[in-house]
């Protein structure tokens, strides 16, 4: 499933105060520590235990790039979607050797291909340190002053714990500020490619098919983890199944969803879809009219530009979708009544009202002011004017110099000492850096600032300094030395001296609107996160007070557990059923005449009569699941892999705030479908063999 770094939920708790019944459905994105046993039990029959529980756990693995994967074999092969390692595939491919479109296999370990940059996280625990945080902040505190004293608690525990344990430690805010987890990580950061089939294999059908089913994709990777230039052993993995799943079986997905907002207030939603999302959408539309007119001029530049268009392409289809479900009058009236029956009930208790009354009205004040400077928080903070990895190490290296000379706990999250090590790995990145597309992503998003704000704002004029768009952009990247990454390594080593002494003209660039995006940071800061954490979290022990601990948060990129069943569905008055087969591939393509997006390359061509096209190829299930899931593992009760996510359907895209069991289906590629490719297309036996004989 696409929704990659875009892009949970704690909504079902709105809803246990209508009619529904609580576990109904198989809604829900599970932290491990909070796992409906009796439900799932109840529902499927079957025992979650302890052991169960550990041992997929540590078979599960977090792609810090934004996305999933899970072991696969004792020596540290890893299963993800070919879509979560595309990037590095673009890294390690050149016009000579291209693998995105010839496909890779790495028959002897010596041939596997070093990734630049990826690091790889598998949980080890968690530890629930909602008082510690919370303690902080004394009575009578404003949001803002609570909130940095949380943040400084934060950046304490997570110190203390990777100094103490030498693994990543993060803190975790669960249900938007009601309760804090310290997620603990063994971190890789020496990854392998092994195999990936063709791009045009990968994601067959393009965006017409995207987030639809049926389906036909072959979405995979394998990578390898490495420690001391020798392969991992694990003892935790992901055995394949020899028979794969049928028609409403109980399958299992553990992965990282990025995020939801299905706790999200009515007003806070509201701001999503009047606000913040359609200047999201207007950005990335004119980011995919620049990236189809640069690939109209070449083969290479198609080669360049391929990835960046697919998660444009595929965020508009996100967004759009998120778009029309806050449109839907019903959805939104769903919200509304059950808002309003928490809300009356929290009114109808004096103590209540007391400590939570509040908190809708302070949400919504700080959504309505946010409307007022809510562009600027998306051009400068977030960056969207300068569409650059090299503005990125520029940004990076200026805050770098300033945050290290504060105390850990008055840092900015990102540059405290615990995240140091994973914040360099990318910094240092040797990925290729491509002047002419650095030139026309950047350019193009300085004319989408221009067209914004017009030609004679301020802003527009520090950042042009009376150029155009494209000669401005031509300017930066042609004479920064930024893509030196030893270069990079000096101005770290130099300190704050090094960036105020400097005149690459990136880092001047971004010295000369740091103040302003920092104001912007900080307003958004203390005028509307430090509200929602402390308006959120009295919302969320509203709902605790009510139904226990027996509720999910949305999602936060951390390890979640999905539960559902092999399901077809109805749509447009048609049932879906829920498995495709390869000769459906071949029909498809061949319905469509070959032509693009349904080419398949000339190897699937010439392979066809070798192949069993009654495999089952891919499937659908209702298991709950959102972007951060791709690479997910899907498997059964024997904790067995019998297939692998990679998409959700068209109407999982309303996910993100709502779910709905009769249409939301996430998409595998069958484990019968991966092994029949593998052996009879690239006849890459000894992979097989690895996973086989595991």
């Amino acid at each position: 499933m696409k929704f990659r770094k875009l892009l949970c939920a704690l909504i079902i708790a709105l809803f246990t105060l209508q009619a529904m019944p609580v576990f109904a459905l198989d809604e829900g994105m599970w932290p491990f520590n909070n796992v409906p046993r009796a439900d799932i039990k109840r529902k499927y029959g079957f025992e979650v235990t302890d052991e169960w529980l550990r041992r997929v756990q540590l078979a599960s693995v977090r792609f810090n790039n934004g996305g999933s994967g899970s072991f696969v074999s004792p020596n540290g092969l890893v299963l993800t979607n070919y879509h979560i390692v595309e990037d590095i595939v673009g890294e390690l491919s050149s016009a000579q050797k291209d693998y995105a479109k010839e496909g890779f296999v790495a028959r002897t370990q010596a041939e596997e291909l070093k990734a630049p940059s990826l690091e790889l996280n598998v949980l080890e625990n968690i530890e629930d340190v909602t008082d510690r945080i919370n303690g902080a902040a004394s009575a009578g505190m404003s949001v803002v002053d609570a909130n940095a004293a949380r943040r400084a608690q934060i950046s304490a525990i997570e110190s203390e714990s990777a100094q103490a344990t030498g693994l990543r430690s993060d803190v975790v805010t669960l249900y938007q500020g009601g309760q804090y987890n310290l997620y603990r990580y063994k971190r890789y950061t020496d990854v392998r490619l092994v195999f990936v089939p063709e791009f045009q294999a990968a994601f067959f059908g393009g965006d017409p098919d995207n987030f639809n089913f049926p389906r036909y994709n072959i979405d995979m990777a394998l990578v390898r983890v490495y420690e001391n230039d020798q392969p991992v052993k694990v003892t935790n993995y992901f055995k394949w199944s020899k028979i794969g799943v049928k028609a409403g079986e109980l399958v299992f997905v553990t992965g990282h969803p990025g995020s939801t907002s299905r706790l999200n207030t009515v007003a806070h939603l509201q701001s999503l879809r009047d606000v913040s999302i359609p200047l999201v959408l207007r950005m990335l539309e004119t980011r995919r009219a620049m990236l189809k007119k640069y690939m109209a001029q070449g083969e290479e530049q198609t080669r360049l530009a391929q990835n960046e268009l697919n998660r444009t392409e595929n965020s508009i289809k996100v967004y759009k979708g998120q778009i029309a479900g806050l449109q839907d009058k019903s959805l939104m009236a769903k919200k509304l009544k059950a808002e309003e029956a928490l809300r009356a009930s929290v009114s109808g208790d004096a103590r209540k009202k007391q400590e939570y009354g509040d908190a809708w009205d302070a949400i919504a004040k700080a959504h309505k002011d946010y409307a007022s400077y809510a562009r600027e928080r998306r051009f400068i903070d977030l960056a969207a004017a300068f569409n650059s990895v090299l503005f990125g190490y520029a940004r990076t290296l200026a805050r770098l110099a300033e945050e290290s000379e504060k105390p850990n706990a008055q840092r900015l999250p990102e540059f405290t000492d615990a995240r140091r090590a994973s914040l360099e790995l990318g910094l240092y990145s040797t990925a290729p850096i491509h002047e002419d597309f650095e030139k026309l992503k950047l350019g193009n998003s300085l004319e989408f600032m221009q067209s914004v704000y017009g030609p004679n704002h301020p802003l527009v004029q520090k950042v042009l300094k009376g150029k155009t768009p494209e000669a401005r952009a031509a300017e930066l990247i042609e004479v920064t030395k930024l893509k030196d990454t030893e270069y990079r390594k000096q101005l770290a080593a130099g300190g704050r001296k090094a960036i105020e002494e400097s005149n690459d003209p990136m880092i001047e660039l971004t010295r000369s609107i740091d103040k302003e995006a920092r104001e912007t940071r900080k307003r958004y800061e203390d005028e509307v996160l430090s509200v929602e954490r402390t308006s959120y979290g009295k919302i969320a022990r509203a709902l605790f007070e009510t139904e226990g601990t027996k509720l999910y948060p949305d999602a936060t990129f951390t390890l979640r557990l999905s539960y559902g069943a092999v399901k077809g569905y109805w749509e447009n008055g048609k049932f879906v059923p829920p498995l495709t087969t390869l000769g459906g591939l071949h029909t498809r393509a061949a319905k469509f005449k070959y032509k693009f997006p349904y080419v398949l390359p000339s190897r699937w061509m010439e392979r066809k009569p070798m192949v069993n096209l009654k495999t089952l190829f891919n499937f659908v299930s209702t298991n709950d699941i959102v972007g951060g899931n791709s690479g997910s593992p899907t498997f059964n009760k024997r904790g067995e892999l019998v297939g692998l996510i990679f998409d959700g359907n068209i109407h999982s895209l309303v996910g993100n705030f709502d779910y709905d069991e009769s249409v939301n289906r996430s998409i595998s590629v069958d484990v019968r479908g991966m092994w029949e490719v593998l052996r009879k297309i690239f006849d890459a036996n000894e992979i097989v063999d690895e996973l086989t004989k595991a």
